[in-house]
């Protein structure tokens, strides 16, 4: 089990406080000066000795009878798969929050899907029979989440709760934000719908980024609407279902901004976007010109300068790769090549078949929910 950087330095200091409250250096002192006097006739200590000592002054034992964790909460499994961490999401931990909040969280609710046509046809699964389920996962900022799997049907009971905190990777977490504040944060919550048949097999259904932050001009902070899901790839205009959201802030901010204000933030966002989307394609017209001007053998290089995500939208393919810190997970270069020659390649399904080539890149998120 893997924990957030910020869970594991607060388990580090709930530990090294105890060891200092039973003086657990002082009596690894005594029982190391005992041991060596012991064996001063050998010449030599092993470590495998010195653990044998603490062991019969009962040193490892005290210190594991007092450093007890809530059995039930550590290994509680969350509404969804692993990659949801354990958040409080029952209608006591959110009284609470609303009561005394320490920080700030947005709390997403999913009440249900529906308009799932594709499936309209399936009959409902018997207790106990194997079919097709649906899992929606989350991304918002550095946090990630999954619901648990529920059967493919025309409307799916997709209903889970999910609290996104706003401000984690904030220097002052503690520190409140204002409304305007929250308007200046853009990053969008990312869902991916994705199916996975009776052979655990996985397919992109959907991927929808939601601009959360008209919950801003809600009243006391809360709003509920329909989220309609577009297909993938070549059916990115087609719609795939709908998802009924419910938005709320906790604590809700003082001042409650009104829909123009939000508007226009979207607006001078997109022009700011766009600004740098044409600085890009002008960049790179004149470095595909100086490309080709080096050699004549250029003229037949395939070089990849744009590419279309799975909502159908053309990227820079540079914003499809990105620097993941793995720590010590790999080992070297080799370990990276191992890593990434065992994920599984699929080809695009082109309605009609045929041997035409057809391209999907996908986003970091829908790539590591598909898993392929």
């Amino acid at each position: 089990m893997s924990l957030p950087p910020e869970k594991a330095s607060e388990l580090k200091q709930i530990i090294q406080s105890h060891l200092k409250k039973i003086n657990i250096h002082g009596k690894i002192q005594e029982v190391l000066a005992e041991t060596a006097r012991a064996d001063h006739s050998s010449g030599r200590l092993s470590e495998e000795d010195f653990r044998h000592a603490l062991q019969r002054r009962g040193i490892i034992d005290d210190v594991m009878k007092d450093l007890r964790f809530d059995q039930e909460k550590a290994t509680k499994p969350a509404s969804g798969s692993s990659c949801k961490p354990v958040i409080p999401y029952g209608d006591k931990e959110l009284t609470e929050l609303r009561q005394n909040p320490s920080k700030q969280f947005l709390h997403l609710q999913v009440l249900g899907g529906k308009a799932f046509l594709e499936h309209l046809q399936e009959p409902e699964p018997l207790p106990g029979q194997v079919s097709s389920t649906f899992t929606l996962y989350l991304h918002f900022r550095n946090q990630r989440f999954g619901s648990k799997p529920v059967p493919c049907t025309c409307e799916p009971d997709l209903r889970e709760n999910f609290l996104l905190e706003l401000c984690r990777d904030a220097a002052d977490g503690s520190k409140m934000m204002d409304a305007a504040t929250m308007l200046s944060i853009c990053d969008p919550i990312h869902f991916v719908l994705i199916k996975t048949d009776i052979c655990g097999e996985t397919t992109l259904v959907s991927s929808y980024f939601l601009d959360w932050r008209t919950v801003l001009s809600s009243t006391n902070a809360k709003t509920c609407f329909a989220v309609e899901l577009m297909g993938v790839g070549s059916e990115c205009k087609v719609p795939a279902g709908v998802l009924t959201v419910n938005l709320e802030l906790y604590p809700p901010p003082a001042v409650t901004l009104s829909a123009d204000v939000i508007s226009t933030q979207r607006s001078l966002e997109r022009a700011r976007t766009a600004e740098k989307d044409r600085l890009f394609l002008v960049y790179a017209k004149q470095w595909w010109r100086e490309f080709l001007e080096i050699r004549a053998s250029h003229q037949s290089k395939l070089v990849k300068i744009f590419a279309q995500d799975e909502n159908g939208e053309n990227r820079p393919v540079c914003s499809y790769v990105r620097v993941l810190r793995a720590g010590r997970l790999l080992e070297s270069s080799r370990h990276a090549a191992r890593f990434v020659s065992l994920l599984p390649h699929e080809r695009v399904p082109v309605l009609g078949g045929g041997t035409g080539k057809q391209e999907q890149w996908c986003s970091l998120m829908a790539f590591l929910c598909r898993g392929r």
